[in-house]
């Protein structure tokens, strides 16, 4: 098994990546969908995280209003570093009872948005970056997204740095350009990870 950790800033376009990998082969591993998961109604996760937070960020059928609680702790480093030590043990044990599943030949994908926040490289045999350049990523949040840019700013700058990210890239994928220039790259970054994967 080859354990890849897939990141890569808000709007560089790492959904795209990851749908073209489960598409070649890959067994993908969401950390956002799993980052849901844990905080449905009835579990423990959400009482936890309204404990912490308070009942106003429950919507009226009791779900996490995630706007309201996005408006909390992007605006604030400390809150946010208070929801990701609730989130992250639990989000990080389900991944791995999800990896114990896979095959002793996959090629396991982790998308992990915070890998280089949280300090995650160890975790992989490699790590793969979307890389795009911070207008791009903005341009995208605003136009495609519809966020206000200055909710697109404040989730950017919450996000580790370019150049930190890339710091800890094994593999790049430049998303910079338009979409039909992704996926022969990362045709090329599966065959090597096939390749890896068939060597380790």
């Amino acid at each position: 098994m080859l354990k890849v950790g897939l990141t890569g800033g808000i709007g560089a376009g790492k959904s795209e990546v990851s749908r073209l990998l489960v598409s070649y082969g890959a067994v993908l591993i969401d950390a956002d969908r799993i980052a849901r998961e844990v905080v449905e109604p009835g579990t423990p996760g959400l009482a936890a995280v309204v404990e912490a937070f308070g009942d106003d960020i429950l919507t009226e059928e009791g779900t996490l209003d995630r706007p309201r609680l996005g408006s909390i702790v992007f605006a604030d480093a400390d809150r946010l570093a208070t929801l990701n030590a609730l989130v992250h043990p639990l989000v990080g044990a389900r991944s791995a009872e999800l990896e114990s599943r896979a095959g002793e030949g996959d090629v396991v994908v982790h998308d992990v948005p915070l890998l280089t926040e949280n300090g995650l490289a160890p975790l992989y045999d490699l790590v793969v970056v979307v890389d795009a350049s911070p207008e791009t990523q903005l341009d995208r949040l605003v136009r495609l997204r519809g966020m206000a840019e200055s909710e697109a700013r404040a989730r950017m700058t919450a996000q580790a740095t370019r150049e930190q990210r890339l710091a800890v890239a094994d593999l790049v994928i430049d998303n910079d350009g338009p979409l039909d220039a992704l996926a022969p790259q990362v045709r090329k970054v599966w065959d090597e990870l096939e390749r890896r994967a068939a060597t380790a």
